[in-house]
């Protein structure tokens, strides 16, 4: 079953405070939000969140957008990869941006019209039938810029029923369930619970168990990547976006998960913040030959943070996972 709410405890106030600067809006007002569970109507939530369009990430990454709505080029949405309008958008849902920003409205609207399908997905240009990565990340990105009752998202999620593995989980990849194939799970675990069908809790729970069942990180041989924490995730899989969303689902409390959050407490720095591990395109094996051979096909990377030092994003996802496991290293509002 999809488990409830946890209780919290008390983080370092260093890593706290660190977390609360007012130089990064966005972090403060989701640190404010998720993290200490502060009321939307709370003064210093409200300050947050007027500051996040104005300094910061998400201010940034907004002067760079067209005024007719896309960045870097009308012609394509996807590419180039990971500078386009698909990339940016995902990043300022991140950020605690909304439609109620006339940009943000704007971009949302020119991507949903573009990449909405027939079938009931989402899926980038040139692809006649939805994608489940492409449209995973669209519908939880949408869900959070303010769009969970808009028709065509709605449709997108009744979509990951219908196209679900009959044995639980998807696949973004043709055939063959994967833990690479993450993206529908992290839109649900967006997508408000009074919208779910019984066939929608139902397809969570089949997903969770083929999470589960291989502990997050079983599939193949070792790949070190899914050992790496990275920011901004696009498309790839590493464990903390496993531990991300399947806690947020409820199921932090199954033992299987017990490997995974031991190497998220052992990634921890002395100081209680955790690193950016590495920037995507992060690969091992057959993509980075691929890469190596065609170097102008090799997506630019992209970063709001400085690899290998502390990140806010890493360190307020983790804490956050913490905090749904309950355990003794999660926050709790200072008295």
């Amino acid at each position: 079953m999809i488990g409830g709410a946890v209780k919290a405890h008390a983080p370092s106030k260093a890593v706290l405070d660190w977390l609360l600067e007012e130089d990064q809006p966005s972090v403060r007002f989701l640190t404010l939000t998720q993290l200490l569970r502060r009321a939307s109507d709370d003064p210093e939530v409200v300050a947050a969140k007027e500051a996040i369009p104005k300094r910061g990430w998400a201010a940034d990454l907004l002067t760079r957008q067209d005024p007719a709505g896309w960045w870097v080029a009308e012609k394509s949405f996807y590419r180039p990869k990971y500078l386009s309008t698909n990339w940016m958008l995902l990043i300022l849902s991140d950020l605690g941006t909304t439609k109620d920003d006339p940009r943000i409205e704007k971009a949302c609207e020119l991507r949903i019209e573009r990449y909405a399908r027939p079938d009931g997905g989402f899926a980038m240009e040139g692809a006649k039938q939805s994608h489940h990565c492409t449209a995973g990340n669209m519908a939880r990105a949408l869900v959070r810029l303010g769009y969970a009752d808009h028709p065509k998202v709605v449709s997108a999620f009744e979509w990951f029923v219908k196209t679900r593995d009959k044995n639980g989980g998807w696949s973004c990849f043709g055939s063959g369930r994967n833990l690479d194939s993450w993206e529908a799970m992290s839109a649900f675990a967006a997508y408000p619970r009074e919208n779910w069908s019984e066939e929608m809790t139902r397809a969570v729970e089949l997903g969770a168990e083929f999470y589960l069942q291989r502990e997050l990180h079983k599939q193949g041989g070792h790949y070190e990547p899914w050992y790496r924490f990275h920011y901004p995730v696009h498309y790839y899989y590493d464990l903390l976006v496993g531990l991300d969303f399947m806690t947020a689902l409820g199921f932090g409390a199954d033992p299987r998960l017990r490997q995974a959050v031991s190497v998220l407490k052992e990634k921890r720095r002395p100081d209680g913040r955790w690193n950016l591990d590495a920037v995507h395109p992060d690969v091992e094996g057959a993509m980075s030959e691929w890469h190596t051979k065609h170097p102008k096909h090799r997506p630019v990377p992209f970063a709001v943070e400085r690899e290998a030092e502390p990140s806010k994003m890493i360190t307020l996802r983790a804490m956050l996972v913490l905090s749904r496991l309950g355990t003794s290293d999660s926050p709790r509002p200072p008295a």
